[in-house]
């Protein structure tokens, strides 16, 4: 199977999410939040940096989860404003 190469509005989408998250972590580590949601320390390092623009739906809402966020703010965070 051959995957559709990423546009840079998916990417810069999922360089947005990996900021959001970041900054929701603060000071907990990222091994306490990843176990947390149930993923791996790596996975989480692999959003939070943009390597892995585009994470399954039910991997990002365990993370929103552990970390306190609803969907609807991560949405509205990481999908740009309509001009």
């Amino acid at each position: 199977m051959v995957r559709t190469p990423l546009t840079p509005e998916e990417h810069e989408r999922g360089e947005r999410l990996g900021r959001l998250l970041r900054e929701a972590r603060g000071s907990r580590s990222m091994a306490e939040v990843a176990a947390s949601a149930g993923i791996s320390a790596e996975t989480l390092r692999k959003i939070e940096t943009g390597r892995a623009p585009t994470p399954a739906f039910f991997t990002v809402a365990a993370l929103a989860h552990a970390l306190g966020l609803s969907m609807d703010e991560l949405v509205g965070r990481c999908v740009p404003a309509r001009v």
